[in-house]
């Protein structure tokens, strides 16, 4: 019974670490990049993928009760909500943002069919 336990607290701390590095990945992401759009892709990545891996964590620790049931809904909730909201914003930077074309590469259709030449 005890080596159970012990399994079950070092797959939650596993998760937990893992959720640490994904989240400290995308706070490395959010400082490196310069374009907003850029910053906002690594920032809501990071944030489903950590969130995910912290909440199983804290769910393994926890055990199966109604605590469990309830991280899960969060997890559910805000892998609804991030990326819906990540493209909202996105597409309000896109349509507000008058010097579009000097922040980003526009690839245009023709361009897209040459061989890079070296």
């Amino acid at each position: 019974m005890i080596a159970l336990q012990w399994i079950r607290f070092l797959a939650g701390a596993a998760c937990l670490l893992c959720g640490i590095i994904v989240f400290g990945i995308e706070l490395f992401g959010v400082f490196k990049f310069r374009y907003v759009l850029n910053r906002m892709h690594a920032a809501a990545m990071g944030d489903t993928l950590g969130i995910l891996l912290s909440m199983l964590g804290l769910m393994i620790l926890c055990g199966l009760n109604f605590t469990s049931l309830k991280m899960l809904l969060v997890v559910v909730f805000l892998w609804f909500a991030s990326p819906v909201a990540s493209h909202m914003l996105s597409r309000f930077e896109t349509a507000t943002n008058e010097e579009l074309e000097k922040d980003c590469e526009i690839v245009k259709a023709a361009d897209r069919d040459k061989p890079d030449s070296l």
